[in-house]
């Protein structure tokens, strides 16, 4: 208890510093860093039972035992790993995977440490049978909220799975952004088995953001989240056709910032030793155009990989995410997947 009391302190003490430094970011300056974070948080359930969703799992009475003051202690983890990714200024928008509902996203942004930062949220229930859910955190002093909504995601079989959201809004120096908020159909079954499904689901996002284009060919479109697979699978490069970053960009076409880091052989998640980039930020070519009023480079997308959020791997050695259970074992850490962010450079008018 003692442990946990320190690190709600130094949540605090972070936030409050943060909070004081946004004054400096207040004053008018030729330019401003944006910066888009993306967390699958794994597992952000409440402890009460949905007669609607097959939560059972994460129940006091459950096969983990998931109590009040474990769901809370969860909401003060991601509230630390967002200050930290955050630095001196706070994420401007932060995609969420894996979180239950509404109700959960009320307690990380009004109840946890993250409350003076004034967060607010982007969520709509999914079809998901198990209620885990994606989400947007967005910060109104650097974002303003124009639309939102969702993308049905039906599969081939009829079979509708988790929605995509949509949310379209305004950066500080007026620039319009097209933000799609992902989490795509898992591998269970097989790799091969259920690639249908993520390609599927591809290709209706992929439907979506050309018809931003057709309105608008240098469209500001952010793509981010867990999408089940590496930057090379079928789904990203066919599906959604999003190619390797490069410095000579297509404004219609979607670019990978996350590519380079899976050569690199670098991951957000670690699975049977293997290291691997599920989670990811595609951009639109426009967002690379340094002449654009809103843009970046591969030099500011970063996997954060802290070693807070790290364990010792035991079995297949090195490190990997310091997870909330190894099994079904509580060890109260953080997720199995890292963060991701980027940051953009925002020309102010």
């Amino acid at each position: 208890m003692l442990k946990f009391n320190n690190v709600i302190v130094a949540v605090f003490l972070l936030i409050h510093l943060l909070f004081d430094c946004r004054i400096s970011y207040s004053q008018k300056q030729e330019s401003s860093t944006f910066r888009v974070m993306w967390y699958n948080v794994e597992n952000l359930f409440d402890c009460e039972d949905d007669t609607l969703k097959n939560d059972n799992e994460f129940l006091p009475s459950g096969k983990r035992a998931w109590t009040y003051s474990k769901y809370i202690e969860k909401t003060v983890r991601i509230s630390k790993v967002i200050v930290a990714v955050g630095e001196w200024k706070s994420p401007a928008l932060i995609g969420l995977c894996e979180v239950e509902n509404a109700k959960c996203l009320t307690q990380l942004t009004k109840f946890s440490p993250l409350k003076k930062l004034n967060y607010r949220f982007v969520h709509h229930d999914s079809p998901d049978p198990r209620g885990i859910d994606v989400a947007l955190l967005y910060d109104p002093t650097q974002f303003k909220l124009i639309s939102e909504g969702v993308v049905p995601v039906v599969l081939a079989s009829g079979h509708r799975t988790r929605d995509v959201l949509y949310i379209k809004g305004q950066t500080e120096n007026k620039d319009t952004i097209h933000v799609f908020v992902c989490h795509w159909p898992s591998r269970l079954g097989g790799e091969k088995e259920s690639d249908p499904k993520r390609i599927s689901a591809a290709k209706i996002i992929r439907t979506k953001i050309d018809s931003i284009f057709v309105v608008n060919n240098k469209a500001n479109i952010i793509v981010m989240g867990d999408f089940n697979d590496y930057p090379i699978s079928k789904s990203l490069t066919s599906g959604l056709r999003a190619l390797p970053f490069s410095n000579n960009c297509n404004n219609k076409n979607l670019y990978n910032l996350m590519y380079q880091m899976h050569i690199s052989e670098k991951g957000t998640n670690k699975y049977r030793g293997e290291w691997g980039v599920l989670d990811q930020i595609i951009v639109s070519g426009n967002l690379l155009d340094s002449k654009s009023q809103m843009y970046t480079s591969l030099e500011k997308a970063s996997i954060f990989s802290p070693d807070f959020l790290l364990e010792d791997d035991i079995k297949y050695l090195g490190k990997q995410p310091f997870r909330t259970y190894n099994g079904f074992k509580y060890q109260g850490g953080y997720s199995d997947h890292l963060p991701v962010y980027v940051d953009f450079v925002l020309k102010m008018r």
